[in-house]
């Protein structure tokens, strides 16, 4: 039997579980309402929960663009140079094993309970591990192509986007489904601490009204944006599969370098 096929046993097996547990009495529906009473919940309430998600979905799409843009772009640099990287690298790494969530109370004093507090928070949430894995994926590269690059003339922005990004694209990515995975985190944690909208929000306000149905129909829509974010995550991956260890399958550094410095079409 297949890998795929035992994942997908185990997935309706545990479909079959939650359904089954909390019917037959095994487990309180308090603490773990059955399958269909989470999907009839989210069902009759459909139109405040499509409301939460699209509110939702516009911080994590805003936060995602700065955490792993920014990230992306700042972890290239600081790899790709010496200098940044022996200054900057201990102190992000350092500030990364700092439990982040700490600090939300103060962007709701600077921001508010708005949008705007979330999607800063949730930004330097995802930001930073996806800097530290671009920066570390940098130094994978093979130094013959930023060798021949750089004898051709390549200015530092031409390295980073035509060379040095492309060929750190596998650990960038791992980096990326980091870095995306703790924006939606983010997001969510900080609408159920203070906020009056979103998927967070809701699953905040049912628990206290102790409605287990409600609460696990948003657990659901937070988990379905887990997965269909992985689910991208892995298309990106199949279509940069060309590159591997810094250079194409088959292709020598001298040969890659010249097309990378070739201007955009």
């Amino acid at each position: 039997m297949s890998a795929a096929s035992v994942r997908r046993l185990i997935v309706i097996g545990l479909i079959a579980l939650w359904e089954i547990l909390p019917r037959m009495g095994f487990i309180p529906e308090l603490f773990l309402p059955s399958l269909s009473s989470t999907l009839a919940a989210g069902w009759n309430e459909a139109g405040e929960y499509a409301h939460a998600l699209a509110v939702t979905l516009y911080e994590v799409a805003i936060s995602m663009a700065f955490a792993c843009g920014g990230g992306i772009l700042l972890g290239a640099v600081v790899g790709s140079l010496p200098r940044p990287r022996i200054l900057i690298m201990p102190m992000v790494s350092s500030l990364y094993a700092v439990p982040l969530v700490i600090l939300y109370p103060v962007f709701t004093v600077w921001l508010g309970i708005g949008s705007e507090s979330k999607i800063a928070f949730a930004s330097i949430y995802g930001f930073l591990p996806t800097m530290l894995a671009t920066a570390a994926g940098i130094q994978t590269i093979d130094p013959q192509l930023l060798l021949a690059a750089r004898s051709m003339g390549a200015t530092l922005s031409q390295r980073l986007v035509r060379v040095i990004i492309p060929a750190a694209i596998p650990t960038v990515l791992s980096g990326l489904r980091v870095g995306g995975a703790l924006v939606i985190v983010g997001v969510v944690v900080s609408e159920m601490l203070i906020s009056s909208a979103g998927i967070g929000y809701l699953i905040s306000r049912y628990r206290t009204i102790l409605d287990s149905p409600h609460v696990f129909a948003g657990v659901l829509l937070v988990l379905a944006m887990a997965v269909a974010f992985n689910a991208a995550i892995k298309w990106i991956e199949g279509k940069a599969a060309i590159w591997q260890t810094g250079t194409r399958a088959g292709q020598s550094a001298e040969e890659i370098a010249p097309a990378a410095l070739q201007p955009a079409t």
